[in-house]
């Protein structure tokens, strides 16, 4: 299998999710607040967004070569789990203060507003845990394919 074939769809795959995510980031801004407060809101955090998605998008594709290394190493599978709910929520988080106008309840209000006061924060927890997941997944598809070479790990 030349290069090419062997590296396409988990390329493919973290393409995709990436985009995928930052669909969904688009997405639920935009039915919450709009679209002007959705571009206003990426152009103050791209950098924290993009760097989440990038990283997601990695873990995906690492995964799926993972998986193609060695088809039963389900361990990979909860890191990406973790830190792409932690990522995503950690975009999420940036806006969801704006959720209260839609969102009645007090208890919810309270939440968002407490979200709202420490949205940076929650972009580095969220990468926090993305570079945690790219590690994780890094040094399995390293020891997979170490393993796979007759070497030992």
């Amino acid at each position: 299998m030349s290069n090419v074939a062997r590296y396409a769809l988990p390329a493919v795959s973290g393409v995709t999710a990436a985009a995928v995510m930052l669909g969904i980031y688009f997405a639920v801004l935009t039915l919450a607040s709009g679209w002007s407060f959705t571009v206003s809101q990426f152009q103050q955090f791209w950098p924290y967004v993009m760097a989440l998605v990038v990283g997601f998008g990695a873990q995906i594709g690492l995964f799926v070569h993972l998986r193609r290394i060695h088809a039963h190493h389900h361990n990979a599978r909860h890191a990406v789990a973790v830190s792409g709910t932690a990522s995503t929520a950690a975009m999420l988080a940036c806006c969801t203060h704006y959720l209260a106008n839609l969102i009645p309840m007090l208890g919810m209000a309270g939440a968002i507003t407490l979200v709202s006061q420490f949205q940076t924060e929650l972009f580095w927890v969220g990468l926090a845990f993305n570079a945690a997941g790219l590690a994780y997944i890094g040094a399995q598809v390293v020891r997979s394919g170490h393993h796979m070479l007759g070497g030992k790990a």
